[in-house]
């Protein structure tokens, strides 16, 4: 058994939502640097296309595709045309983060419209997208990864935002919960056609956030700090590649051991 092949993903075609972002860039440069044909599906055209011309400078087989993922109206369609597009949509990841512009509110002060808007725009965008996906991949197969959270799986730690400004928002705790168990019904229900539907839950990814913040943070971890962004990329191969071919409705906590304790 040659056990390096099966991280290799020449041959196929990849989707990375959100790919400009902060882990969804090195998602996207992971898969394309396995030998992977990715397809950069964001709305930030400016930052996109910057990272196409210096991956295609490095010899990497991406390009951009502008998706707005929380256009639920026109997701059908533009997911089947990128289908078409590349020939076979082999992997799809969800790493796409939207959210409204009150985004971290306080509890007391949320909006029942803000609240609706933020599920529609995250939990409902996530899962229409595995939906159109994974009915196009019956076909051949394939890999669905989606972006959780530790804080889909425990409540949160609110001591560590003492000192700071940042807060934990409600409506990430039931977006995030929400995703976690879509894994695994969509894993169940298309795994009859080699459809396999996996979820990561990361940790804190450092990103120069609050001093204190940080210094609090790294106290909650076994590892004692917060994560790199290239260190959840790397599970997202795992999850793309063959090497996780007996692999799906698995939650995979990458958080440094926050959850273990």
């Amino acid at each position: 058994m040659d056990y390096i092949k099966k991280f290799s993903l020449v041959g196929k075609s990849a989707v990375v939502t959100g790919g400009a972002g902060l882990v969804g860039k090195e998602v996207v440069i992971a898969l394309a640097q396995a030998g992977a044909h990715v397809l950069i599906a964001d709305v930030d055209k400016a930052k996109s296309e910057s990272l196409v011309v210096a991956l295609l400078k490095e010899g990497l087989n991406v390009e951009y595709y502008y998706l707005d993922l929380t256009d639920i109206k026109v997701l059908e369609n533009s997911i089947k045309s990128i289908d078409f597009h590349l020939g076979n949509i082999d992997i799809w990841v969800n790493s796409a983060y939207p959210r409204t512009k009150d985004w971290g509110a306080k509890v007391e002060d949320i909006l029942c419209e803000s609240w609706q808007k933020n599920i529609d725009i995250q939990l409902n965008s996530y899962s229409l997208a595995c939906k159109y996906t994974a009915e196009s991949m019956k076909k051949k197969g394939g890999s669905i990864i989606n972006f959780g959270s530790t804080y889909g799986v425990v409540g949160p730690d609110f001591t560590v935002y003492e000192n700071t400004e940042m807060t934990m928002p409600m409506a990430y705790a039931a977006i995030k919960g929400g995703i976690v168990n879509l894994g695994r019904y969509l894993a169940s229900y298309f795994g009859k056609y080699s459809i396999r539907v996996n979820t990561i839950c990361p940790g804190g990814v450092f990103d120069n956030q609050d001093k204190n913040f940080v210094k609090n943070y790294n106290k909650k971890t076994p590892l004692e700090r917060m994560a790199k962004a290239d260190e959840i990329a790397s599970v997202v191969l795992f999850l793309a590649s063959d090497a996780s071919s007996y692999v799906t409705g698995a939650t995979i906590m990458v958080d440094g051991g926050w959850t273990a304790i």
